[in-house]
């Protein structure tokens, strides 16, 4: 059917003058208001010093931290000491600040976190050594237990996934916490080569130091060829769902899977970059064909709006094996996704 005169005219109208920030529906000017300027800008995304999801900066004492009236710091931990293979994750923090156009707004979960929340960018965990492992972990523990302290939820952005032991360490300090762990692996190894802080073992450790509730934990999107080195996720009790039944359980199917598994407890998210297929993220150091696709990430993380999320992290995106800058994006994307779901955490807002 044509557009007629009398539709153009009122088109023209309304629409004809003013600017991008203009609008009508009351849910689209309430994000508009806070996006947009008076007289019509927007922050360039390309413009400034380049920060987590275009978050404020926040300048943060190693030993004496001030962290306001936040609600989330988003930390960087550029760490790959822990890695079995290749190495280059300590770059993924810089990588995913530099993805110059993330958000502001969540058409989905239908919000602006960087505006709904009080979030900032704290910049990295100021780390002793570069060599030292242990050494990290502690620097990372004590990053994390400050913020912890202060009343403020932690979202990190690494580094390999080593450093999820230690950031469990003071999420769960004064109780276990439950956790939904999107991988292509359990990383629920015991120690080889002389060391339990690599990358395939954070979660073995935090079950051992009493900090994460192996019941309330399911690991979705696991694949690949050290299936047998995951042992202790079955014998601790935590639920395993493999990259191959993904397709006929149907991502629905898997939310309320996770739902149940959590209950209403305090929830860690820790999403690992290789749990995408490599067809979408190859810049990561295990990568395992047979995926899950950034859609059906997308789909699923969205899907635990209103989960009691008392932290979360983003980890082993190693931007040097992807020159197509595709697996920061994804990465970034999937920070983005969970700071969206911090505005429904009772834990970051004080609501039920």
């Amino acid at each position: 059917m044509a557009l007629d005169d009398k539709k153009l005219k009122d088109l023209r109208e309304k629409y004809g003058s003013g600017h991008g920030g203009d609008l009508y529906d009351p849910d689209f000017r309430k994000v508009a208001e806070k996006i947009f300027s008076k007289s019509g800008s927007r922050i360039a995304p390309y413009a400034g010093i380049p920060t987590f999801l275009s978050a404020p900066f926040m300048q943060v004492d190693a030993e004496n931290p001030e962290l306001g009236d936040l609600q989330v710091a988003i930390t960087g931990v550029p760490m790959d000491l822990g890695v079995t293979n290749r190495p280059g994750s300590r770059f993924g923090p810089r990588a995913l600040r530099t993805i110059e156009r993330i958000g502001p707004y969540n058409h989905v979960l239908k919000t602006a976190p960087v505006f709904d929340l009080r979030v900032a960018d704290i910049g990295d965990v100021p780390l002793r050594s570069r060599y030292d492992l242990e050494m990290c972990h502690q620097d990372i523990e004590k990053r994390f237990t400050q913020i912890v302290d202060a009343g403020v939820v932690p979202l990190a952005v690494g580094g390999d996934h080593s450093i999820s032991q230690s950031i469990l360490k003071a999420v769960g300090r004064r109780a276990p916490v439950g956790m939904i762990h999107i991988d292509a692996h359990c990383d629920t190894s015991g120690p080889f080569d002389h060391s339990k802080f690599h990358h395939a073992g954070p979660f073995r450790n935090a079950v051992l130091d009493g900090v994460l509730d192996p019941t309330r934990t399911i690991q979705i999107g696991i694949r690949g060829a050290a299936e047998y080195i995951w042992e202790f996720s079955y014998a601790s009790g935590m639920t395993v769902i493999h990259a191959e039944e993904v397709p006929g359980l149907g991502i629905p199917a898997i939310i309320e899977k996770a739902r149940a598994v959590v209950g209403e407890g305090p929830t860690y998210l820790s999403f690992d970059i290789d749990s995408l297929d490599p067809g979408f993220a190859p810049g990561t150091g295990t990568p395992e064909i047979g995926g899950l696709t950034t859609r059906e990430v997308l789909e699923l993380i969205r899907g635990l709006k209103g989960l009691n999320l008392v932290g979360g992290d983003v980890v082993e995106v190693a931007p040097q094996y992807d020159p197509t800058s595709n697996t920061a994006q994804a990465g970034a994307q999937m920070l983005f996704e969970i700071l969206s779901l911090m505005v429904f955490s009772p834990s970051v807002t004080g609501k039920p």
